[in-house]
């Protein structure tokens, strides 16, 4: 029987990320699950996640470090010292950000053979998504570290906690773009032909392969304000902080206010994309299963 004074609840609609923080434990089966079905008869399994970075890092520095004369050297002097680790530092948190956004914006139609059959918190899916991109990003991390630490890293606390808040940044967005194109591609498939054309650009419009230096000097002041208020730049920027400026001896400018201003900034435009994809997510999540 049901008491006079319990909450109606819209069927079909939950609560939110709410749903989630109580749902952890369907979470994390939902994160081994898609580990599992993502390496089911591969030889490499999770090793892909060093192999495929590599590979993409191997082909980015010929091209541009050697090439194109970005790395710094006896005969270009002009160049970034140290210029495998620069763009390493940004290569992994762009592979995060487009791994996580990627499959979070599929994630919903994915699972729809689940989702029509029971009912559960459906943000773990997108949720899930990311959570599975943070475990392929963890390895490309150490890497990291592991090279930093050969080249002379000695970072400080304060460049520590950089690379957290720019990871919590990206993720953050990424999550909150999941929640809304995964919502999206329920009723339009093209979201996800325009997922792939944002992460195209979010690879080449965030200084993760040249210096910030370069786009301020070509935009002008006005246009590379804009051009900071994208959180990605900013948290490829406090990677390089916190990654790469520890390994050269500090002359390379930081962009004005990264710490004061941007990354704070950033981190509220990435919480206001979230929870901008979290309603869009509660609006159109009713029809799921029907649409499916």
């Amino acid at each position: 029987m049901t008491s006079p004074n319990a909450e109606l609840v819209r069927p079909g609609l939950g609560r939110g990320l709410n749903d989630v923080v109580r749902s952890r434990f369907l979470l994390k089966l939902l994160v081994r699950k898609e580990l599992k079905v993502r390496y089911r008869g591969s030889v490499l399994g999770l090793l892909w996640s060093y192999v495929k970075p590599g590979m993409q890092f191997i082909v980015f520095y010929i091209a541009l470090g050697v090439f194109l004369g970005l790395e710094s050297s006896p005969r270009n002097p002009d160049g970034l010292p140290n210029y495998a680790i620069y763009l390493f530092s940004g290569i992994v948190l762009i592979n995060f950000f487009s791994e996580a956004l990627g499959n979070a914006s599929r994630s919903i139609v994915n699972n729809g053979g689940l989702i029509k059959k029971i009912y559960l918190p459906r943000e773990l899916f997108p949720v899930a998504s990311v959570w599975v991109s943070a475990v392929h990003f963890f390895p490309q991390l150490v890497i990291l570290v592991v090279a930093c630490v050969f080249a002379g890293w000695h970072p400080s606390f304060i460049q520590l906690v950089a690379a957290a808040a720019g990871f919590i940044v990206v993720g953050l967005l990424a999550t909150g773009l999941g929640l809304l194109f995964g919502a999206a591609n329920v009723y339009f498939r093209d979201s996800e032909n325009f997922v792939d054309m944002l992460l195209m650009v979010a690879t080449w419009a965030s200084p993760v392969m040249y210096a910030w230096t370069m786009v301020a000097k070509e935009i002008g002041e006005f246009w590379y304000t804009v051009y900071q208020l994208n959180p990605i730049t900013v948290g490829v920027e406090a990677f390089h902080f916190a990654f790469w400026v520890p390994t050269t001896d500090g002359n390379f400018p930081l962009p004005p206010h990264l710490l004061s201003w941007w990354l704070p900034l950033a981190l509220l435009i990435s919480g206001a994309v979230l929870w901008l994809g979290q309603l869009t997510f509660r609006r159109l999540e009713g029809r799921f299963a029907q649409e499916l």
